[in-house]
């Protein structure tokens, strides 16, 4: 068969530390030394229970959207971070067990989002990612002093008071925001503020890293894509060959197309003959993730990836109500009390996001909000053809951690 060069977007998931031992990545290593995450036996839990979170949390979304998506299961869970230091009672405890925290105390869970946040943008020169977090308060309202404290303290967060009644105004300030720390890239996420909403809580994460190997931009050719529905489409296809780390489960092939130092990768998860994304989404629930990313081993590859760019967003009540935080969301049970005495629950969490895939790298951001309503309102090394011709789903993971930043699936369906 024909090989054509090609280049994969792919990831170092969980804990990896092999990106740097083999092949390319390494090179970086003299003026961009690559950073591992410093995290405690404790905080690497917590990591390992938020892959989970995610990787069911994807597996939700698949089967609400029958579009391309983008999402970022890091964004949400520091957005759910802060929605749970407000919690109490059994809205706190479903909240925990839906991010897998449920045996972590709260100084604990506190304590690594802090380190998350404060490492996580320095560990590649090559890759620029930007963390942060706000909260908006309508005016003649607040929040305890012990909440805010907590927030700014270990989430950074931005606290302050709009007038929600002037709705147009106050959603422009939010939606400015969003776009200051997106560069951009998500410009609005609320058409008018409301009146029966205490706060709005967010959280926005934005990444832009080049591949280790970049593209040879010359090699892109329109190629034929099939899709789930037995269509088909043209799509820009980039093309490398090469050595790429590389491992298969039950129902997909995977490779991992490492960023910058090394230190961010993306991984392409392809179905297998006769599969589906969501056969592969249902397998990564049960996926020991550390073990998998073990065993990638160098292969050569030739590799195709599709050019795109995916613009999403969802609202996410069904989505976390189903996967077991539903009191959050009952006016008759939700407890935010830790939050504010006129906290009453959860209107509606939501995730904007975006990403940009081309031969020089990869850009993406999230927004992940949420809105408190008033308590006063009504209710072996080898050769490897993977050609990523058929949808499939991607992985944009932290190499020492594992963190998953982004994740999305692509099958020319925007």
């Amino acid at each position: 068969m024909k090989k054509y060069l090609i280049s994969v977007m792919i990831m170092c998931c969980l804990g990896m530390t092999a990106c740097g031992q083999a092949g390319w990545p390494g090179k970086d290593k003299d003026d961009n030394p690559r950073a591992d995450i410093k995290l405690s036996a404790a905080q690497r839990q917590l990591v390992t229970e938020g892959n989970t979170f995610s990787m069911q949390f994807l597996d939700k979304v698949n089967a609400a959207s029958d579009k391309d998506y983008i999402l970022s299961p890091l964004s949400m869970q520091f957005l759910l971070g802060m929605v749970l230091e407000g919690a109490r009672g059994e809205t706190a405890d479903e909240i925990a067990a839906v991010l897998g925290y449920q045996d972590a105390d709260a100084a604990s869970i506190n304590e690594y989002c802090r380190s998350m946040l404060g490492q996580l943008p320095g560990l590649d020169k090559k890759t620029k990612i930007l963390l942060a977090d706000a909260i908006y308060v309508d005016d003649g309202f607040d929040l305890r002093d012990s909440y805010k404290k907590t927030v700014r303290d270990y989430y950074r967060a931005e606290v302050s008071n709009l007038d929600f009644s002037d709705s147009q105004g106050s959603a422009d300030i939010i939606n400015r925001w969003c776009a200051d720390h997106t560069e951009n890239l998500i410009t609005k996420i609320l058409d008018e503020t409301s009146q029966d909403m205490l706060c709005y809580l967010l959280n926005a994460l934005y990444f832009k890293s080049a591949w280790a190997k970049k593209f040879n931009a010359s090699l892109t050719a329109d190629r034929k894509f099939a899709r789930e529905d037995g269509t088909t489409a043209k799509v820009p296809m980039m093309q490398d060959y090469g050595d790429y780390r590389y491992a298969e489960g039950t129902t997909f092939r995977a490779v991992r197309l490492p960023y910058g130092n090394g230190a961010f990768a993306m991984n392409v998860l392809l179905p297998k003959d006769g599969k589906k994304v969501a056969d592969v989404t249902a397998e990564l629930k049960e996926t020991d993730w550390m073990a998998f990313n073990a065993k990638m081993s160098l292969s050569e590859v030739d590799l195709w990836l599709p050019k795109f760019q995916t613009k999403f967003g969802i609202k996410l009540n069904d989505v976390l109500t189903d996967m077991g935080m539903p009191a959050a969301f009952n006016p008759k049970k939700a407890d935010f009390t830790a939050m504010s005495p006129d906290a009453l629950c959860l209107s509606f969490v939501r995730q904007d996001a975006v990403i940009k895939v081309d031969e020089e790298g990869t850009e993406a951001a999230a927004v992940s909000s949420a809105g408190i309503i008033k308590n006063t309102s009504v209710g072996p090394s080898s050769f490897v053809i993977f050609h990523a011709d058929h949808p499939f789903i991607y992985l944009i993971t932290e190499a020492s951690s594992g963190a998953v930043l982004f994740a999305g699936r692509y099958g020319n369906r925007n």
